[in-house]
């Protein structure tokens, strides 16, 4: 840990806070701090090096690319410029700047080239801010500031096999739950972390039971009828 470990951190939470200013909801201020609170929770009792775990958190979503007409460099470049104007060393620099790159879900579709306790545990408490009750506000938050559809029973979700292919989605927010969001317990790399993620998991699966009654109510449960809620309603396996 830094020697300046506070007054680095009390900085950049500074600095985050003006940059994610009006930002939308799902990936404001307070994302950020979520992360950076479940990150220090998985944390404990791990030897971790605690200023890039906390500043890798802080800094994670600096500049989300899609948020920047799919701009994967300026997030990396944001806050490694922020960082060398703290004066921070450079290897811790470089261990942040490859968390940043790495982190995103849509990376886990490629070979990824750099790992690290911290990145795991940050990446779990990302994974986490993404299910359970804040990940379903957050999905259906960000379906609305993109104007997707809640639902639509005729649009089948889609196993995908690539990055560019995931990135160029628009499909209804529900089908985000099969194609991502109810992926992410068995994705987790702590032991905290898959603890943490079950709950969460089982609880969205309580939502989409809710959210398909109210649909139809006169639909037969889908637990009922012995078809379980990993798999969206309109067939029994995806693609």
């Amino acid at each position: 840990m830094n020697k300046d470990h506070k007054k680095i951190v009390g900085k950049t939470e500074c600095f985050v806070k003006e940059k994610l200013n009006n930002a939308e909801g799902g990936h404001d201020w307070w994302h950020i701090d979520r992360v950076r609170k479940t990150s220090l929770t998985i944390a404990e009792g791990e030897n971790i090096d605690l200023t890039v775990l906390e500043l890798g958190a802080l800094l994670h979503d600096i500049a989300d690319p899609k948020f920047h007409d799919g701009d994967e460099e300026v997030g990396p470049r944001t806050a490694v410029d922020w960082l060398k104007l703290l004066d921070l060393d450079r290897k811790s620099i470089e261990h942040i700047e490859k968390i940043i790159r790495n982190i995103s879900y849509k990376n886990s579709f490629e070979d990824q080239a750099f790992n690290s306790k911290e990145l795991q545990i940050i990446q779990d408490a990302d994974r986490l801010d993404a299910i359970g009750a804040i990940g379903i506000a957050r999905t259906f938050n960000y379906g609305g500031h993109k104007g997707f559809e809640l639902y639509n029973p005729e649009i089948d979700p889609v196993n995908f096999k690539s990055k560019e292919d995931y990135k160029k989605s628009n499909a209804p927010t529900i089908n985000h739950f099969y194609e991502k969001l109810l992926l992410l317990k068995d994705k987790m790399n702590t032991k905290k972390g898959k603890e943490m993620a079950q709950q969460r998991h089982d609880f969205m699966l309580k939502f989409l039971e809710q959210f398909y009654f109210e649909w139809d109510p006169s639909a037969p449960s889908r637990t009922s009828r012995g078809k379980g809620l990993n798999t969206p309603p309109s067939f029994g396996h995806l693609p």
